[in-house]
C-alpha cells in the first residue's frame, strides 16, 4: 500500500495548491518588495483582522529605510561574504547527514553504484538550492509555490497513473 502513502502527499500539495490564491501576499515582501503601501495594509487586515497595525506598519518602513542603501546580493557575493559562513556551514552539514542516512542503499541498488547515486543527489540537492536561491528574488515566493505544487501534483499523479497500468 506504498502507492497510497505516496498518493498522500500529492493529495496534501492539490490541496494546498487549490487554497493557495485565498491567501494574501505577505505585508513585508508587498511593502518591502514591491513598495505596495496599500496592500501591505489590506493584507495585515486580511491576516491579522481588523485593528491598528501603524506600529507594525512603521516598523517595516523603518526596515524599508534601512535596507534601501544596502546592495542585494547573488549566490556567489553571498559564498564570499566571511559573516554567513556559521550558516552556510550549518547548511553544508545537514545536506551531508542526509547524505549518510542511508536511503541509497534502502533503494535496492548494487553496492557498487551507490556512492555515486549519493553522489549524484548531493550534487543535484546543491544545484537546486543555488538556483532555487537565486530565482526566489526574482519571482517572489508565491509564485514558485504554486509551480511548486502544481509540478508536485502533476508528477505524483503522473506517478500514480503509470503504477496504476
Amino acid at each position: 500500500m506504498w502507492n497510497i502513502l505516496l498518493s498522500f502527499s500529492g493529495l496534501v500539495a492539490l490541496i494546498q495548491l487549490l487554497f493557495l490564491p485565498f491567501f494574501p501576499e505577505s505585508p513585508p515582501y508587498l511593502l518591502l518588495q514591491k513598495g505596495d503601501k496599500a496592500g501591505c495594509l489590506k493584507a495585515m487586515k486580511e491576516l491579522w483582522g481588523e485593528g491598528n497595525y501603524h506600529t507594525e506598519f512603521d516598523d517595516m518602513m523603518k526596515e524599508k529605510a534601512v535596507t534601501k542603501g544596502t546592495k542585494i546580493m547573488n549566490v556567489l557575493e553571498v559564498l564570499k561574504e566571511p559573516s554567513v559562513y556559521p550558516q552556510l556551514s550549518t547548511m553544508l552539514l545537514l545536506l551531508l547527514s542526509l547524505q549518510l542516512c542511508g536511503l541509497s542503499a534502502t533503494a535496492n541498488l548494487q553496492e557498487s553504484i551507490i556512492p555515486y547515486v549519493s553522489l549524484g543527489v548531493a550534487v543535484s540537492e546543491l544545484i537546486s538550492i543555488i538556483f532555487c536561491s537565486s530565482i526566489i528574488d526574482r519571482f517572489g515566493r508565491r509564485i514558485l509555490l504554486w509551480g511548486g505544487y502544481l509540478l508536485m501534483a502533476l508528477i505524483l499523479v503522473l506517478l500514480e497513473t503509470s503504477l496504476l497500468l
